[in-house]
């Protein structure tokens, strides 16, 4: 796990400076402490910055080359199934010169091309410089776990781990995207390929970028569609397959020459991970943070407990409702793209406690996104039904939702329902609001075309993949492809890194996804219970106490409800505060409308006034930035 960057002037041919390189390579420190190396060929750049995780000897330096030189890497990330492919490729007569599985991407390039990227089980964002060809390859894993950030302007490309050496490289600071900012209020987060910056983008999940001949080409090298298993197994067998998945994923995310922890919260996803990793051993460091007992809602003890059953040595972190209103700012800055979850601000802490004793955390992401672990998934799955219905027996439901106060997020599931239209249906899912709020929030001279046009025209690329996809099962490639890689996976990475902490997702081990995305919707919500079949895999593994606990979420109420009670203070000062930086984009007016409905009661806009929070949070940040030029800029 590290921070790569790097420049290609692949218009001009100009040079590419190695004080360039030395100031992108300063700004993702925090990712890499332990070594840090850059390789210049003319044109052409790469910087990095290592945090040590397997092989710690010197040979795990990078920019990493075969033999001859004709082929280098720089890699942030873990390839699991390396010590397999490395077989394979002695096989062929590679030579290696380290333990590193940085070294089987040089050897696999070399063998297989580009073609080697689907050979990969594991977390990556990767450089390939191909010397002889003078082409430049960049790729983010298929599951989108590793970030990778690009610009091109006037024949160059500039590309990083985190958008900060993007933007060194760039010079002048970018300015923001009104469209991408519009796609925040909708959504939270902003879905790849865009960032809030005008001119810098990012790969989506199994995206590569190609840079030859003058050219650059962004296309999708991972191309997996599933097909549902024809005959579909029966659920012993599905469990019992299930069990094999996960026990063979975690023996290859425990690979590791550092010491290895666990983030774990007191309900069944990280409490399974805990209960896979007991088969290699009873003292493993686990992690939890909460808000003490004051709180119904905190899952410390929780944890606590479930550590305790498998004999872990574990550490709890203690938040204050003082500690989330003054780190916050802190938080959106490390982010570098606003992410109106909650769960952030748990999360940079207790990466920050595990950062004391481990190099690595395990987390138990994946699950919801895979089995219907979300209410929404409640209403994708049993849409259909809802629509067979007569109009008569769907009026009355629809008009008590209307009737009912402080429920937003049943009325834009019920208003969803009656789209035929089977993307646009999972768009308004995804909304936090609705398509007339938004018109009426968002300063409509900022788009030429409309909010709503950009808005209905993201992740219409995904459409053909939806076609032999029953409805629970096309939403959640949505999610795979979009909401989990760019809004939870990202966050995960910008805040475990902040404290050079590796963050692994052994659910998200890429056998472990293509076999789940296989299976019908029947195995993930069955009579009205979500994450079926994962539930019956966590009923062989784990005591009923466990079982049977209330889902608690990552402290996520707890934060909710904290920010219902600021609103009367610091809050809203900015919301009432016309200089504030979001009515750059938003009308001063329907904001102060939602804050008053809120707290009223006649509405429930939480989720809505925290986005615009965050947002406001991060242009303040992006205004600081503004401020002060750019070291080093590129001419």
């Amino acid at each position: 796990m590290c921070g790569i960057c790097g420049q290609f002037n692949f218009g001009s041919g100009a040079p590419v400076s190695a004080s360039t390189i030395e100031a992108m390579m300063g700004t993702i420190i925090h990712r890499g402490p332990d070594d840090a190396g850059q390789h210049l060929d003319g044109n052409l750049g790469l910087g990095f910055r290592r945090l040590a995780i397997i092989d710690l000897s010197p040979a795990g330096h990078q920019p990493m080359s075969d033999q001859a030189q004709t082929v280098w890497v720089a890699f942030n990330g873990e390839i699991y199934n390396y010590q397999k492919l490395r077989q394979e490729l002695q096989g062929h007569g590679h030579v290696f010169r380290s333990n590193c599985d940085t070294e089987v991407i040089v050897h696999g390039y070399k063998q297989w091309g580009d073609a080697v990227l689907n050979r990969f089980n594991g977390m990556f964002g990767l450089a390939i410089w191909d010397v002889r060809e003078r082409r430049l390859l960049l790729a983010r894993d298929p599951m989108g776990i590793k970030p990778v950030y690009y610009a091109i302007r006037n024949g160059s490309l500039a590309f990083g781990s985190e958008i900060r050496p993007v933007r060194v490289a760039l010079g002048e600071p970018p300015g923001v995207d009104p469209e991408a900012v519009a796609l925040f209020l909708r959504y939270r987060y902003t879905p790849a390929p865009r960032t809030m910056f005008k001119g810098i983008q990012k790969l989506a999940s199994g995206e590569k970028l190609v840079v030859e001949n003058g050219q650059v080409h962004v296309s999708r090298y991972y191309q997996f569609v599933p097909e549902p298993f024809a005959p579909q197994p029966r659920p012993e067998e599905a469990a019992e397959k299930l069990i094999e998945l996960y026990r063979a994923a975690m023996k290859r995310h425990l690979i590791s020459d550092v010491p290895l922890g666990l983030l774990l919260s007191g309900g069944l996803d990280s409490g399974l991970l805990l209960a896979l990793m007991s088969s290699y051993g009873r003292d493993w460091h686990t992690f939890s943070v909460g808000y003490g007992s004051s709180f119904a809602d905190d899952e410390l003890e929780d944890a606590a407990k479930t550590a305790r059953t498998y004999g872990a040595k574990h550490n709890s972190v203690h938040l204050t409702r003082e500690t989330f209103g003054d780190v916050l700012p802190r938080i959106v800055d490390v982010l570098e793209e606003p992410v109106a979850s909650s769960s952030i601000v748990p999360m940079y802490f207790v990466c920050q406690r595990a950062r004391e004793n481990v190099k690595v955390a395990l987390i138990g992401q994946g699950p919801d996104e895979l089995f219907g672990g979300y209410t929404r998934h409640l209403g994708v799955h049993y849409g259909a039904a809802w629509r067979a219905l007569p109009a008569w027996l769907q009026t009355p439901s629809a008009a008590l939702a209307r009737a009912l106060p402080r429920n937003d997020t049943i009325k834009r599931g019920l208003y969803s329902l009656h789209e035929p239209d089977r993307l646009r249906r999972f768009q308004q899912i995804f909304s936090l609001v609705s398509d007339n709020a938004m018109q009426g929030l968002f300063r409509p001279e900022l788009i030429a075309d409309g909010e709503a046009a950009v808005a209905a025209r993201c992740w219409e690329e995904y459409r053909p993949a939806f076609e032999n996809l029953d409805d629970l099962n096309a939403f959640q490639l949505l999610e795979l492809r979009s909401s989990l890689p760019d809004e939870l996976l990202m966050y995960g990475d910008k805040l475990s890194m902040a404290h050079a902490l590796e963050v692994r997702v052994p659910f998200l081990d890429r056998e472990v996804v293509e076999h789940v995305q296989q299976l019908g919707a029947s195995f993930k919500v069955r009579h009205g219970i979500r994450k079926w079949l994962h539930r019956e895999v966590c009923k062989r593994l784990l005591s009923s106490e466990i079982i049977h606990r209330k889902k608690r979420g990552f402290a996520v109420n707890v934060v909710d409800g904290w920010f219902r009670q600021s609103l009367d203070g610091g809050i809203r000062q900015y919301l009432a505060d016309p200089q504030s930086q979001v009515y750059r984009f938003l009308e001063p007016a329907a904001v102060q409308s939602m804050l008053r409905d809120h707290e009223a009661g006649r509405a429930d806009h939480h989720k809505m006034l925290f986005s615009i929070l965050v947002l406001e949070q991060w242009l303040r940040s992006v205004r600081l930035t503004r401020r002060t030029r750019c070291p080093h800029p590129v001419h």
